[in-house]
């Protein structure tokens, strides 16, 4: 597989195109004014904002894990080794910023939603809702920090290099696209415990 990606036409392999940053500074402004608006629903104790920073975010980020587990995942597996380098590529820097900050901004609007409708102090058995979507969303947090960045991240310095080891490449974006599938099927648990509770 490495000769396939030494002998791949240089518009797919030329490590000049890696040699920039490895997050899309473009991308940075979004970030920050995503964090920007959480701060301020936060600090305005605001429920509309925490709604909706929590289920706009939740929602992507449920519908990136299926999306990149079920549809990226086997198109990535039929496609050419230096097509898929190409993919790889342009892909991986934007999740660098898109899933941590969804991450970050579902998680902690859910701990104030939590704290907003007393749901921390919930008696049992309600709790053990609460408790069972807090032992869900920590496992995807963890998976998602744990795995999937130190995953993106290694795939990124990789194709910087200026013989990308495609073995490696493609055994690190299996063990990313493989842990956000099932992070989207824990999503889909997620929303069952989501829903259960906003019926109480």
């Amino acid at each position: 597989m490495s000769d396939v990606i030494a002998k791949a036409p240089p518009e797919v392999v030329r490590p000049q195109e890696a040699a920039g940053p490895i997050v899309p500074v473009r991308g940075l402004p979004v970030v920050a004014a995503v964090i920007a608006g959480l701060v301020a629903a936060i600090a305005s104790n605001s429920l509309w904002a925490l709604n909706f920073l929590h289920v706009s975010c939740g929602a992507l980020w449920t519908a990136i894990d299926l999306f990149m587990g079920f549809v990226i995942g086997p198109t990535l597996a039929r496609m050419e080794v230096p097509a898929r380098i190409a993919l790889t590529r342009r892909l991986m820097p934007q999740m660098l910023l898109i899933m941590p900050t969804l991450v970050l901004v579902t998680l902690t609007t859910g701990w104030q939603l939590a704290r907003y409708f007393g749901y921390l102090v919930l008696p049992y058995p309600q709790r053990w809702w609460l408790a069972a979507s807090y032992i869900v969303v920590g496992v995807m947090a963890i998976v998602a920090y744990g795995v999937l960045e130190p995953a993106n991240i290694s795939v990124l310095l990789e194709l910087r290099k200026p013989r990308p080891n495609a073995l490696l490449i493609g055994r690190l974006m299996r063990r990313f696209i493989f842990t956000a599938g099932v992070t989207g099927v824990m999503q889909v648990a997620t929303l069952v415990i989501m829903t259960r509770i906003a019926t109480w």
